[in-house]
């Protein structure tokens, strides 16, 4: 068998989804999905539970046939050249799958060997990926004996044995705690450095605002949305003007005085006495020029005044009508349907 590290010419983008469809019985999974991921990137794609996220990135690694439409990774058709997409993609699901009864040192040999590397190379891969995922000390031991955040970073190692131009990340984070959440998120933004490609579901907005550069929220199996995270921010609308005055004793003055203004649709201003600031909502550039000009028309000497956009929380609320949830995916434990190897 010829190992294949090499991307076909021509190919445009990392990956490319063209209506994309899924059915689950009478469920629609995947609804006419259309995506574009740019080649050394992040991509997040956020929903709610049973959005499809995961049923996505299932087709996409080659684990699922789709019932229509078309989806190519770095120009391998995901059904017609699944063996040739295998070799340069990796993926992590959310939940780790090395084999807990060997040590971590041989599931990563072992999926090197898979993948026709010499054994040479094998070992080689094998022990700098266990050095550069801080698990060379624990290589010895049964990954069976690890600790969850031990399993996910040794996960996370695995799909990258055969240096794969494009990572799937499935909830690469679920039930991590924050310092080991942040070691993952490192080793991914070291990941897209070395030019790897990420597409990456989750349902933690810090994770997406920390490791996406561009983002595609998905909802009963339809995109709803999809930008930057900043464009998507603008998309929602509702600017907060935060004001701080430079002395404290004018706070709860201030925040009568913008209230008693009367500019059309303008809310109820906040006083954050914790931060020691006014925040005044604006949804219009018409209603943030008004209120400038009233602060500056009382002589309030200023310490700062701020525009601060909604947050990828609130987007995500206001786009799906759901909060983010704990993550999960709603597939049918009876489905057999993968693609022919």
């Amino acid at each position: 068998m010829t190992r294949i590290d090499t991307k076909p010419s021509g190919a445009t983008s990392a990956v490319t989804v063209r209506g994309l469809v899924k059915h689950y019985g009478e469920t629609r999974a995947l609804d006419g999905v259309d995506l574009d991921v740019r080649e050394g990137t992040v991509m997040g794609v956020l929903g709610p539970n049973g959005a499809g996220k995961t049923t996505l990135v299932r087709i996409l690694s080659t684990l699922l046939a789709p019932d229509a439409g078309r989806a190519t990774v770095v120009g391998y058709d995901v059904v017609r050249q699944p063996r040739q997409l295998r070799r340069v993609i990796g993926l992590t699901g959310q939940y780790a799958s090395v084999d807990e009864k060997l040590p971590g040192w041989e599931n990563l040999y072992l999926i090197g060997r898979l993948l026709d590397l010499s054994r040479k190379d094998a070992r080689g891969r094998a022990d700098e990926l266990l050095e550069r995922f801080s698990l060379t000390e624990a290589g010895k031991r049964p990954a069976g004996t690890y600790s969850g955040g031990m399993r996910r970073r040794l996960d996370l190692a695995a799909s990258m044995i055969g240096r794969p131009a494009v990572l799937f990340l499935d909830e690469p984070t679920t039930g991590l705690d924050p310092r080991t959440r942040n070691e993952v998120w490192d080793e991914v933004k070291a990941m897209v450095g070395d030019g790897v490609t990420v597409l990456l579901t989750t349902q933690y907005m810090e994770e997406a605002e920390q490791l996406a550069s561009e983002l595609t929220v998905v909802d009963r199996g339809k995109v709803i949305a999809n930008g930057g995270i900043e464009e998507l921010k603008a998309k929602v609308g509702g600017r907060t003007l935060r004001i701080r005055p430079a002395d404290p004793i004018h706070l709860r003055p201030l925040a009568r005085a913008l209230d008693g203004l009367g500019i059309t649709g303008l809310a109820a201003t906040v006083v954050d006495t914790e931060r020691g600031s006014v925040l005044v909502p604006v949804l219009s550039d018409e209603q943030l020029t008004a209120v400038v000009a009233a602060v500056t028309a009382r002589g309030i000497t200023l310490s700062s005044l701020t525009t601060e956009l909604p947050s990828l929380d609130e987007v995500f609320l206001s786009l799906t009508g759901h909060r983010a949830s704990a993550p999960q995916d709603t597939v049918p434990t009876d489905t057999r349907e993968e693609v022919a190897v």
